[in-house]
C-alpha cells in the first residue's frame, strides 16, 4: 500500500484569504518565526539617505523569505559597507500562523482520513501581512554608498514572493 501526504507549496500562502489567524492564546503549537534579528549595523550614526524595500502586490510574506531576506542583505552589507556604514531593519513581523489540513493519496487513503470533516487544520508556519507599497525593509546609509545598496535590495527583493520595489529617501 502506497500511502503519500500531500504537502502544501508556498505558492498556496502567497494571497490573504479571510481574517488573519494571529491570537497565539488560542493556537496550541504555533511555531516560532524563524527570523532571529530585526535589527542589524549600526543605528546611532547620522546617516544622510534611506533606501527602502516596499511590496509590489498585497501579499503574505513567510518567516522563511523574510530570513533568507535577512541573511542575504546583511551578509552582503558587511562585505560591500562594513559594520559602521549602515542601519539596516526588517519592519514587518510574521504574525499570521498559517495551517494545513493534511489530505494523502494512494489506495486505501480514504478510510485513513476524513475529508472536509473537521478540516481546520495544524499549524505549519508564519507569515506577515503586507500591502502594496507597504516598506518591508531598509537600509540607512550615506550617500555614497546608495548605488551599492540599491543593488543589495534588488537581490534581496527575489527572496520575496512577488518581488519589491526599491525607494530612496533623503533624511536630511
Amino acid at each position: 500500500m502506497n500511502i503519500e501526504v500531500l504537502k502544501m507549496k508556498a505558492k498556496n500562502y502567497r494571497s490573504i484569504r479571510g481574517q488573519l489567524y494571529t491570537r497565539e492564546e488560542y493556537i496550541h503549537g504555533a511555531p516560532q518565526p524563524r527570523i532571529t534579528k530585526f535589527d542589524m549595523g549600526t543605528p546611532e550614526n547620522d546617516y544622510d539617505v534611506e533606501v527602502r524595500l516596499n511590496a509590489k502586490e498585497t501579499v503574505l510574506v513567510r518567516d522563511r523569505a523574510l530570513e533568507a531576506l535577512r541573511i542575504n542583505v546583511n551578509r552582503l552589507l558587511v562585505k560591500k559597507l562594513g559594520h559602521d556604514n549602515f542601519h539596516f531593519k526588517i519592519k514587518i513581523h510574521p504574525h499570521h500562523v498559517l495551517r494545513e489540513n493534511k489530505m494523502m493519496t494512494g489506495a486505501g487513503a480514504d478510510r485513513l482520513q476524513e475529508g472536509m470533516r473537521r478540516a481546520f487544520g495544524k499549524p505549519v508556519g508564519r507569515a506577515a501581512a503586507v500591502k502594496e507599497g507597504q516598506t518591508i525593509a531598509f537600509v540607512r546609509t550615506y550617500k555614497q554608498f546608495v548605488p551599492i545598496v540599491m543593488k543589495i535590495l534588488k537581490i534581496g527583493a527575489s527572496k520575496l514572493p512577488k518581488g519589491g520595489r526599491v525607494e530612496i529617501v533623503d533624511l536630511k
